[in-house]
């Protein structure tokens, strides 16, 4: 593929993750701010400590969470669309709306569902402070484990297809995945620091609608940049009609 179609593809990830982070917030507002104002008056209620409120809940629960889901919506996106660009044609027969929802899902699984297993999030203003730069590293040090196991595992999966076939290749790259992130959960410290006296229906509600914001993203990035990536890459109808030669070829140079 052509340095241009890849400048190309990035802006229009930065695009689709722009959108997706849109809609995002939306979800976010609706269904994730009820968890958290009532981690927030559980945090209230059972702390002695008062600090004066630099930002208020208002700005935080809306300006404040529109530009951190909208600046992590472009910067996945960009990702995501360097990741496409690798991705197409090197891993299977896929077209670009394929390829770019199976980016999608890979980069779902990989950067949060997985992570997410061992690290759940927790909800804001509950826990112990002093323990939140090791909760972050620690999550970030499962985030890399994961994208690097699944990115093996998809190694391993093309090395073993022409002995093995697709079917049989996938399953032992899959299963092979599954063992190694097991392994390092196992040897993994734990991270969970809600406390026990915490409500269990708010924090099941918090996590749910955590998933729900990345479910949300990636599933509208994968939609939006597919179509997009399509437009660019695959043969335009009204040119072959026409009789011209389509400019691009969905086919990676």
């Amino acid at each position: 593929m052509n340095s241009v179609n890849v400048r190309t593809l990035l802006v229009r990830g930065m695009l689709a993750g722009l959108a997706a982070g849109a809609l995002a917030f939306v979800f976010a507002y609706f269904v994730g701010e009820g968890p958290v104002d009532a981690a927030i008056a559980f945090e209230s209620a059972n702390s002695h400590e008062h600090g004066e409120e630099l930002v208020s809940r208002s700005v935080q629960s809306t300006a404040g969470l529109a530009t951190g889901v909208l600046v992590f919506g472009v910067a996945i996106g960009g990702i995501a669309a360097l990741a496409f660009c690798f991705a197409l044609g090197r891993i299977g027969r896929f077209g670009a709306r394929a390829t770019a929802a199976l980016t999608a899902l890979a980069g779902f699984l990989t950067v949060y569902l997985v992570p997410i297993l061992k690290y759940p999030a927790s909800p804001p203003a509950v826990g112990n402070p002093d323990t939140i730069g090791k909760r972050t590293i620690l999550f970030v040090l499962m985030i890399a484990l994961s994208v690097l196991l699944g990115v093996a595992a998809v190694l391993l999966g093309r090395r073993l297809a022409p002995g093995w076939g697709n079917w049989n290749a996938s399953i032992a790259a899959g299963a092979a995945f599954m063992a190694a992130v097991g392994i390092a959960m196992v040897f993994l410290p734990a991270g969970d620091n809600t406390p026990q006296s915490f409500p269990a229906t708010d924090l099941w509600e918090f996590r749910l609608a955590s998933i729900g914001i990345q479910a949300v993203l990636w599933a509208t990035f994968g939609l939006l940049f597919g179509y997009l990536a399509e437009r660019l890459l695959e043969p335009r109808t009204t040119a072959a009609s026409a009789g011209r030669v389509p400019e691009f070829s969905a086919q990676p140079n």
